[in-house]
C-alpha cells in the first residue's frame, strides 16, 4: 500500500490542521472542520468536549489513499491516547487539573514557549497565575480569539470581547487555543519548581 507522509507540527489549529490536510492529502477541509465538531465522533473517540481543539495529536502521519476525514481524525485523536501514558494520566490529580483543563494549559504552554527548555518554566508561572487566581494574560490566547497572527499585539487587542481573552477573564479558557505536543503536554503536567 502506497502511504504518503503528513507532519502535523505543534501548536496548529484544527482549522489550520484541516488546511494542512486539504493541501497534502485532498482532504475536504470544510468537512475535516466539522467532524472535529461533531458531537457523536466526540464521543465516539471517547472524550467529553465540545470540539476536538487540542487533541488532534501532532505528529507525522502516513496515509493511504482510501484516507478519509473521519480516519485521519481518529488516528490523531488515538495517537493523542496512546501518548498520554499512566504516569501522566495519574499527575493530573496532583496538579490539580482535568484533563481537559491540562491539554488547554498545554497548548497556551505550546503557543507561548519559543525555546523548548522554556515550557515548564512558562507551565510553572500559569500554574501559580491559577492558583493565585490572578488572570493568565497569555498573549497566545488573545491571538486565538482575534483569529490571526500578529507580530504585536495591541491595547485594543486586549481588550477583545471573547472568552478566550485571559487579559479580561480570571482562568482558563473555556478550551485549547491549539493542539500542544508531548514536550508541552509534560511541562504542565510535571512544571518546574521554581518561584
Amino acid at each position: 500500500v502506497q502511504t504518503r507522509p503528513v507532519t502535523v507540527p505543534e501548536g496548529l489549529t484544527r482549522h489550520e490542521i484541516a488546511g494542512l490536510m486539504q493541501r497534502e492529502i485532498q482532504l475536504d477541509s470544510a468537512l475535516f472542520v466539522a467532524l472535529t465538531e461533531n458531537k457523536s465522533m466526540i464521543a465516539r473517540l471517547g472524550l467529553q468536549t465540545a470540539t476536538l481543539e487540542g487533541y488532534l495529536f501532532p505528529e507525522t502521519y502516513f496515509f493511504d489513499a482510501q484516507t478519509t476525514e473521519a480516519i485521519a481524525i481518529r488516528q490523531m485523536v488515538d495517537e493523542f491516547h496512546g501518548v498520554l501514558s499512566d504516569s501522566m494520566a495519574n499527575q493530573l490529580g496532583a496538579v490539580g487539573l482535568t484533563l481537559h483543563q491540562a491539554v488547554t494549559l498545554a497548548s497556551i504552554v505550546e503557543l507561548e514557549a519559543v525555546a523548548a527548555d522554556e515550557r515548564p518554566i512558562i507551565a510553572a508561572v500559569f500554574h501559580r497565575r491559577l492558583r493565585l487566581n490572578r488572570m493568565l494574560e497569555s498573549c497566545a490566547t488573545i491571538e486565538y480569539a482575534l483569529g490571526v497572527h500578529k507580530k504585536r499585539l495591541t491595547n485594543a487587542d486586549l481588550r477583545i470581547k471573547s472568552p478566550f481573552n485571559t487579559y479580561r477573564h480570571r482562568g482558563l479558557p473555556p478550551g485549547p487555543i491549539g493542539n500542544p505536543g508531548l514536550a508541552s503536554l509534560r511541562a504542565t503536567l510535571f512544571p518546574a519548581d521554581t518561584e
